[in-house]
């Protein structure tokens, strides 16, 4: 096996750097403008193929090894969250309201490294790698962007991998398991409709505020008395907006929020629950309701087989007890369009800060340890060339 990590910790300045200068200039989904051309540039000097504005922003690349064999993707994001930074680093944001809080500038970095990596062992392994630098990945559907715009033609990847650095486990351990390990996504909208009037005569209103308040209760039952215990899923109301003026009767309040689910008998179950129960409360008051659901992102189910090789690879670069494995957590990846066209693995790799308490991801303090990139982009070279050389020899 070719020794990444060592290579990788040779690059571990330039990791830092462009971290940090991804960092200070934050870019929205679909606005990552500056990010791609830093990225295109860096592919370009590096002479790798590539094709830009990819789902609108992103970047494609391709690395062709020594002999002919099989095609593998690798996945980065790019994008920053509309957050205002209160990290006090020295290179926060500059962007007032945008803050890369889930490490995306640290992969898109990482990205560059592998990219590195491979171009200068290119003579050693068989096949192509493709380089996905996705824009948009938070909510905003940039990897079914980018698929619609051919980021999985010509060549068709036969694998994918995908890494995300994790502020809330110890840095060093890497989280590689096989089956669900990222909800399902769904965002639903409610409207509610009652009769609006005077705040000193509510007998001659339907309020729609106290119509929303007992449909929001009965709506959080919904997991804890409908969905089996040994089954996981979340349902919470994000947005809550009503009334105009304090001495007016709203006649129309507008909820918002979010399903996660792995299990798609869970979701319909859910989906029904809700209409039931909006539909009773709405009835028993006199009142009207519009329930629309949009789906954000399937779940991420690590292919098995994707997996031991994703195991494979780390076995070289991590002591075993390292390896680790963890509740599927509820958080959703668009990560799953491309895993749903090619079988894949998408792993964690620790990097709680080293002198702090770890701030969640989508925090407005939100850290990483930097000393993790150089094992980060070795974990994924090493991805992508220990399933090329199977495919190869096997």
């Amino acid at each position: 096996m070719i020794d990444f990590l060592n290579q990788a910790k040779s690059l571990a300045e330039n990791l830092r750097q462009w971290r940090r200068d991804f960092h200070r200039h934050p870019e929205l989904g679909f606005q990552e403008v500056r990010t791609a051309g830093i990225v295109a540039e860096h592919l370009r000097a590096l002479g790798v193929e590539i094709t830009t504005g990819v789902g609108r922003t992103g970047v494609v690349g391709l690395i062709e090894g020594a002999r002919p064999g099989r095609t593998v993707l690798l996945r980065f994001d790019m994008d920053a969250l509309p957050i205002h930074e209160e990290t006090g680093l020295p290179f926060a944001s500059q962007n007032p309201g945008v803050m890369h809080a889930c490490g995306h500038d640290g992969h898109t970095a990482i990205g560059m490294a592998v990219a590195q990596l491979l171009v200068e062992t290119a003579h050693q392994w068989p096949g192509k790698v493709k380089l996905l630098f996705q824009p948009a990945e938070e909510g905003l559907g940039g990897a079914l962007a980018t698929i619609e715009d051919g980021a999985l033609d010509d060549p068709t990847p036969d694998a994918a991998f995908a890494l995300h650095l994790w502020s809330q486990l110890p840095a060093g351990q890497v989280v590689i398991q096989p089956g669900p390990l990222l909800a399902a996504a769904d965002h639903f909208e409610i409207t509610l409709r009652g009769r609006g009037g005077h705040g000193a005569q509510p007998h001659t209103t339907i309020d729609a505020i106290l119509v929303a308040v007992q449909a929001a209760n009965a709506l959080y039952s919904i997991v804890g008395r409908n969905i089996p215990p040994s089954e996981m899923a979340v349902l919470s109301i994000g947005t809550f907006h009503a009334g105009k003026a304090f001495n007016v009767i709203a006649e129309e309040v507008a909820l918002s929020g979010t399903l996660r689910t792995f299990n798609a008998d869970v979701r319909e179950i859910l989906i029904q629950r809700m209409d039931a129960i909006l539909s009773g409360v709405t009835q028993a008051h006199g009142a009207d309701y519009q329930l629309i659901f949009h789906e954000h992102t399937p779940a991420v189910h690590n292919d098995p087989h994707m997996t031991e090789i994703a195991k494979k690879a780390a076995r070289g670069l991590v002591r075993e007890s390292d390896i680790v494995q963890t509740t599927p957590i509820m958080a959703a990846e668009d990560m799953a369009e491309i895993m749903n066209r090619a079988p894949g693995c998408y792993i964690f790799l620790g990097a709680a800060p080293p002198q702090s308490a770890p701030e969640p991801h989508h925090s407005p303090r939100f850290d990483i340890d930097e000393s993790q990139l150089p094992l980060a982009a070795a974990l994924m070279a090493a991805m992508a060339v220990t399933f090329l050389e199977e495919k190869t020899s096997g």
